[in-house]
């Protein structure tokens, strides 16, 4: 008996994917492949995403269902200790590394005083796929003695060579830029995760400050949350 088509579609899909969170083509794209109607696509797709392999979100597309990486907000951790601490492998690439004068944003928390930071932009990848575009700044007279090559083979708070006390992290969802869709290969506007990080010292003065992109469904942050002690004064 001969298959149905969108059968046959759903089976080359899947003997196609390679990765988690790999961006398929558009229904209009994977039809004219086909040489199918975007109807026998969508049915294909949905076979797919009954089994759990794909999922689509709106202004992002299908993409290839994964477990995200789980990253702990109860410590301060790099991006390569919690890829790691999974079992997947983890590359950077800096993209950008010289000084430039302060934003306004940066300074705000660092000082008014530092007027000049050391600015490191760089791609993280997960097993050879893009997984965080992170920019760090370091105030100058932390920064002066680093490399490019420095910042490339190890994680900055490793190389200032200063104490850290732990830091403060806040997260919200946004829309991809175009510099960063390019980069994380996410369609431009599409959901994103974005996290502000300060790191301070042991004397909790802020020392550096990031920014992490990571694409939708790429990681996931957990805390424990102990119960509170009963208040037995009511």
């Amino acid at each position: 008996m001969r298959s149905l088509r969108y059968v046959e579609i759903a089976e080359e899909l899947r003997r196609g994917m390679t990765r988690p969170g790999e961006l398929l083509p558009s229904e209009s794209e994977l039809a004219a492949a086909y040489g199918a109607s975007r109807v026998t696509v969508r049915r294909a797709l949905e076979s797919l995403r009954a089994e759990g392999l794909v999922d689509s979100r709106q202004g992002y597309g299908w993409f290839v269902v994964g477990e995200p990486v789980r990253q702990a907000l109860g410590r301060l951790q790099t991006i390569e200790a919690s890829l790691e601490s999974r079992g997947v492998a983890s590359e950077r690439r800096v993209l950008d590394f010289g000084f430039v004068r302060a934003p306004k944003p940066v300074r705000s928390v660092l000082g008014n005083d530092v007027e000049s930071v050391l600015r490191v932009r760089r791609l993280h990848l997960a097993d050879g796929r893009p997984f965080a575009r992170v920019t760090v700044w370091v105030p100058d007279a932390l920064g002066a003695g680093l490399s490019r090559r420095d910042v490339e083979s190890s994680p900055i708070t490793e190389l200032i060579g200063v104490a850290l006390g732990g830091g403060r992290q806040t997260i919200g969802a946004a829309a991809a830029s175009v510099s960063d869709a390019g980069l994380l290969g996410v369609p431009a506007g599409s959901p994103v995760l974005r996290c502000e990080r300060v790191t301070f010292d042991s004397a909790e003065s802020p020392v550096l400050v990031s920014e992490w992109v990571f694409p939708a469904g790429a990681t996931e942050f957990v805390v424990d949350l102990p119960v509170a002690p009963q208040d037995w004064r009511t």
